[in-house]
């Protein structure tokens, strides 16, 4: 790498980092459609930061129209190595108090396939590997970040993704603490999947916002409460983005790089050109 270049897919205020040199805003349009908004790059010393806001400014795409392929698209075209995802979480451990940082380092898919959770297809069949969902190089960088910021860190833990928007009933919350999931939150699949398929090293800041609707001693989770804690949080997860940054490796994870080498399982002279050209800044270091 000549240059590290860093992802972040989160909340709105994130693209405000203090500290941020040479900011532009930059419009794009992929081959999947527009991301959810414009990318705000900027030099937090000598690495590039490129802020994506999940849902759009001022909240504008529900978790299941947030537009991640196109996301994780324009980042990889921009030359990202790395994705910090930041994201509002639901505590299901007692231990993980509203206000803690989880660093995840698994998930369990219980979104409905509505969302578009690959760059493969429409005649490009392709499988990458997922058993490590987490880059364990970024989660250790996150962790190390968020201690020095301040910040009570779980370290591990699997995080449910649920379609919503509605939160979850009873039932589903107590179904997920007896899996032994520690958070619940509704964006971090596919957008981890399409990162591997990039070969983008990804991992998550989950900010603890409540307790899910399991907790016999607290209120069911509202709107209202998720808002007034992330407002609470959005100085910790700007800290631990600044310190984090300084720390990202020059060297891409081992793990991560290469993901995509050996994924395309159709043949190529049978591959569609039309395809080939869409998934170019993915994939096009491999095409022969």
């Amino acid at each position: 790498m000549t240059q590290r270049i860093v992802g972040v897919i989160g909340g709105s205020g994130l693209y405000e980092l203090e500290g941020l040199e040479n900011v532009e805003e930059i419009d794009m349009v992929t081959p999947f459609g527009k991301p959810s908004d414009s990318i705000v790059s900027g030099m937090l010393g000598d690495v590039r930061m490129l802020f994506i806001p999940r849902h759009g400014r001022g909240h504008t795409f529900t978790p299941s129209e947030v537009p991640y392929r196109a996301n994780i698209w324009a980042l990889k075209k921009l030359g990202a190595q790395w994705c910090i995802s930041v994201s509002a979480v639901g505590s299901l451990r007692r231990k993980i108090v509203p206000g803690h940082v989880v660093i995840v380092d698994q998930f369990i898919d219980r979104t409905k396939g509505i969302r578009a959770s690959s760059f493969f297809g429409d005649g490009i069949v392709g499988h990458v590997a997922f058993g490590d969902p987490v880059s364990p190089v970024l989660a250790k960088v996150l962790r190390k970040a968020a201690k020095k910021a301040g910040a009570k860190v779980h370290k591990g833990g699997t995080y449910v993704c649920m379609e919503g928007p509605q939160f979850s009933t009873r039932a589903e919350s107590e179904l997920y603490r007896s899996w032994g999931a520690k958070v619940i939150g509704m964006t971090n699949l596919p957008e981890a999947k399409l990162a591997r398929e990039a070969e983008i090293a990804y991992a998550t800041v989950a900010l603890a916002t409540d307790y899910d609707c399991w907790h016999p001693d607290h209120d069911d989770v509202s709107v209202d409460q998720v808002i007034a804690t992330l407002k609470k949080n959005v100085k910790l997860a700007k800290s631990i983005l600044t310190l984090a940054a300084p720390m990202v490796p020059t060297k891409l994870d081992p793990l991560v790089d290469g993901a995509s080498k050996f994924a395309v399982m159709t043949s190529p002279e049978l591959l569609p050109e039309a395809g080939k050209a869409a998934l170019e800044p993915l994939l096009g270091k491999y095409w022969t």
